[in-house]
């Protein structure tokens, strides 16, 4: 039987990612299959490390960069455990599409003559590694975004000019801060989906339970963060795609409002489409570690290198009033309140996912906080015009970059193919839709403040990043916990919450479905194969809300744990 050409590349390309890792770095053995070995974080992927391997790769961003940028870690050495540990992360769990170790080595090297030369590092994130999803352009890297179609050209166009020496505007921004980067992460192909698999690389799987997906479209950023094959890194997110596979993975992760981070030469599914904006943000271990990256970003003033930016640097003023709010209610002066929202009224989230919204509110009640139940505009409507934005071409772009290679459409892609591809007019109205949703919210939210007991409305929500902790492979069926506030364009932050646990989290027994979806994911909830599956929750604020978003994140996050 002939192999399709499709296939062939796709699987020359497969090899060669494996290839690029040094032989002293890859498995001896076979790997356990999921069913023997769930969970390939901590001490089994340490077992292939040494010691100060080990100590380096589970220190935070935060952390990492107080050693390099004072002369106490050297790049190069730090370069080299992340990009080892990178390595296993992949044979593990499929997380990776580029690896380009040797370059990143040499980009460490050069960081340590400096600081030997000048007694100083390059910036605030001097020899810090960091990785990217595989949207954004590297010199002397490709970018396939999981498209086979895509391989050996510049997105898809053979012969561009562009090909293998252009670079996306993050990048230029991270290497001037002194990052050094060192892989690019895999996604979904087509981006718009809630799992990570492609004709490329196959099922990108969860570390802390293989049986389970890593999330999408950010999946492949989340996996290796989780198993600290990263320090940090950037994703994007259009319809939840930072925030669900930072919840999935037990990661911090911020969807940002559109015009805080430089999306300019970044490629993308559906460019062009401006009804919601895909948004960059970074995935990392820690909380602090957002703030950190995101801070450094705006450092570089990215509004005067992409036309899209607002000119909005780091707001200190909202960090210190937001950590004033809080000081004020550790000394029993509570001065902040927050919403929960239980579920959207179409599907309940499962057992494990509920537990953990209950354990939030009732830590946020302990510490005094006023914790109301958030009852917004019909979510089903706004779920209506998400889907609609989004199948505004009839999938015409994905279609067309499907094609180039012949490739079998993938799973699980939330954009309906058989859709009408709208006339000008048509999207015009589609768009006065969505901003009179938008005005509706936004009154709803104000009107809270006669609940809060605060003088103002509530500071934030609490809501579920999906319906289930993780998810089984191709049973990602409900976008809508995330996808809501891409159409708001709202500020939201993911934080850790607790792991499922069959002996706690059983089958819901007297629930009242909503519908024929929630019967079908409440079906689908197996409490033994999501055993040990992180959990996390979205911490949602209004629009350009990122300082106190940030801030708010790190304090629920340390208050959960602690």
């Amino acid at each position: 039987m002939t192999v399709p050409q499709w296939k062939s590349l796709a699987e020359t390309k497969r090899q060669s990612i494996l290839d690029a890792i040094p032989p002293k770095w890859r498995f001896q053995d076979p790997v356990p299959e999921p069913a023997e070995l769930r969970d390939v974080t901590g001490s089994y992927i340490q077992q292939f490390l040494t010691p100060r391997e080990v100590d380096i790769t589970e220190t935070d961003a935060v952390g990492i960069a107080e050693k390099t940028t004072s002369g106490q870690w050297s790049a190069v050495e730090v370069t080299e455990a992340f990009c080892h540990r990178a390595a296993l992360a992949h044979q593990l769990v499929h997380c990776l599409h580029e690896v380009f170790f040797e370059a990143a080595i040499e980009d460490a090297k050069r960081l340590d003559a400096y600081y030997a030369e000048h007694n100083k590092p390059v910036g605030p994130l001097h020899g810090l590694p960091v990785s990217l999803k595989d949207q954004f352009h590297v010199k002397g890297v490709e970018t396939t975004m999981g498209y086979v179609g895509w391989i050996g050209t510049f997105q898809g166009k053979k012969g561009d000019a562009r090909r293998g020496v252009f670079e996306s505007e993050l990048v230029r921004e991270l290497r001037s801060l002194g990052a050094v980067l060192f892989c690019k992460t895999s996604v979904p192909v087509t981006l718009m989906a809630g799992e990570t698999v492609n004709n490329i690389i196959g099922y990108a799987t969860n570390p802390q339970n293989r049986l389970l997906s890593c999330g999408g479209s950010s999946g492949g950023e989340g996996a290796l963060i989780a198993l600290r094959g990263s320090p940090g890194g950037f994703g994007t997110d259009i319809g939840g795609s930072i925030r669900i596979p930072a919840s999935f993975n037990g990661l911090f992760g911020v969807r940002p409002s559109s015009g805080r981070m430089p999306y300019e030469g970044a490629a993308n599914s559906m460019d062009g489409q401006n009804s919601i904006l895909s948004v960059i943000g970074p995935l990392a271990a820690t909380a602090r570690s957002l703030t950190f990256l995101f801070k450094a970003v705006l450092s570089q003033q990215p509004w005067y290198h992409d036309p899209l930016v607002l000119e909005v640097p780091w707001r200190d003023d909202i960090e210190r009033e937001t950590r004033a709010l809080i000081q004020a209610s550790a000394a029993g002066e509570s001065k902040l309140s927050f919403a929960i929202l239980h579920h959207d009224g179409i599907v309940h989230p499962q057992p494990p996912v509920a537990r953990a919204l209950g354990q939030v509110e009732q830590r946020l009640k302990q510490l005094g906080h006023k914790v109301i139940a958030w009852n917004p505009p019909s979510l089903k409507v706004g779920y209506g015009l998400t889907g609609r934005i989004f199948d505004q071409d009839g999938g015409a772009d994905i279609q067309h970059h499907i094609q180039l290679s012949g490739e079998i459409n993938p799973p699980q892609t939330i954009v309906d193919a058989d859709a009408a591809h709208l006339k000008a007019q048509e999207l015009a109205a589609l768009n006065v839709e969505k901003r009179e949703y938008q005005k509706l919210y936004m009154d709803y939210w104000n009107s809270t403040a006669e609940l809060t007991g605060t003088g103002r409305p509530v500071d934030g929500v609490i809501s579920p990043c999906a319906p289930h902790a993780a998810v089984l492979p191709l049973k990602y069926r409900h976008v809508g916990y995330t996808s809501l506030f891409n159409l708001l364009d709202y500020t939201s932050v993911v934080f850790p919450v607790t792991h499922a646990d069959q002996t706690v989290d059983v089958p819901h027994s007297d629930l009242q479905v909503l519908g024929e979806m929630d019967q079908t994911i409440q079906d689908e909830y197996d409490a033994e194969a999501y055993h040990h599956a992180p959990v996390g929750l979205q911490l949602v604020g209004r629009r350009l809300q990122e300082e106190k978003m940030l801030t708010l994140a790190e304090y629920i996050g340390e208050a959960v744990r602690g």
